[in-house]
Parts: C-alpha cells; structure tokens; sequence
C-alpha cells in the first residue's frame, strides 16, 4: 500500500512549470493579448499551442476611501448584522418557535460583535493605516507564446491584426 503526503504533489506533472514556446506578440494590457488570441482564433491557428504569459508581475494597491471610525463603525455594524441574520435564520429554521425571535437576536449579536471587533481592528492600528484599499497582481507586460511548430504562422496573422489595430479601434 503506498501513501502520499497530501502537502506534496502526487505526480510530476502537477508541479508548476514554466510556459514553453516562442513569443509572436508582445502587449501592454491583457486585453490586447486576449485579442491577438481571438484574432488566432478567428483565422483557424490552432490555439491550443498559445500561452499568454504575464511578464513583471506587480502588486497594484489602489486607495478606494478614507477610513474613520463612523466609516469603520458602520462597515462592522453592517457585517455583523448579514452574519447575525444568517445564523438567527438558521436557528430559526432549527427551532419550533416563531422565526422572529432567532433572527430579531442574530441580528442584534452579529451587530454588537461585528461593530466591537470592527472597532477593535481599527483601534489596533493607531491611525497607521486610515484607508481602505483593492490590491490586484498585474503584469508589465502580456506575451503571447506558441509552439515553434507554429510561430511564424502566428507572427503574420499578429502582424497583419497590428496592422489593421488603428482602424479597428
């Protein structure tokens, strides 16, 4: 009987690797990528040998609003109360009485806890982060990769779709 350790992966194959191919287009957005692809596509390439690899990979954090303690206060309050009627609910569901009373008692505890652990969080960070924020991993660039069997094929439909970019957008 063998065993596997389930923090390894089980076969070779599941590990990462990196893309194989050579490039036949380069893009600044991935949407541009996407559409050099679908213009592949469009022309009958066969895309099963196309990657697109990001390239300079970043972390963009975009500042999305101020944060104060009404902010913070009213964002734990409102989370608690979705959380607190989703349990009264499922006490309720559970229960032989009337439905009002767990969701009417979930409700207020999801809110008395949500805003105390809100404000909790908040407090912790002394003022050293007054802001809320999206972080997304991007690219600096896109490529386009594909097979050797077929680079030189997708070098001139990418070239030909460059070419007619301009009046296309």
């Amino acid at each position: 009987m063998t065993t596997t350790t389930p923090f390894l992966p089980a076969r070779p194959e599941d590990l990462p690797t990196p893309p194989t191919g050579w490039p036949i287009g380069s893009y600044a957005t991935y949407a541009e990528a996407q559409r050099a692809v679908d213009h592949l596509a469009d022309h009958d390439f066969p895309v099963h040998d196309v990657t697109i690899v990001g390239v300079e990979p970043m972390v963009v954090e975009r500042v999305t609003a101020r944060l104060t303690w009404r902010r913070v206060l009213a964002g734990g309050a409102a989370s608690g109360a979705w959380f607190g009627l989703f349990v009264g609910l499922l006490l309720g569901v559970f229960s032989t009485g009337p439905l009002s009373a767990p969701l009417l008692t979930g409700l207020l505890t999801g809110i008395v806890f949500g805003t105390t652990f809100a404000a909790a969080g908040y407090a912790s960070l002394r003022g050293q982060r007054d802001f809320a924020s999206t972080t997304q991993l991007v690219a600096g660039r896109y490529d386009v990769l594909c097979e050797p069997r077929h680079a030189e094929k997708g070098r001139d439909l990418l070239a030909r779709l460059a070419l007619t970019a301009p009046s296309a957008a």
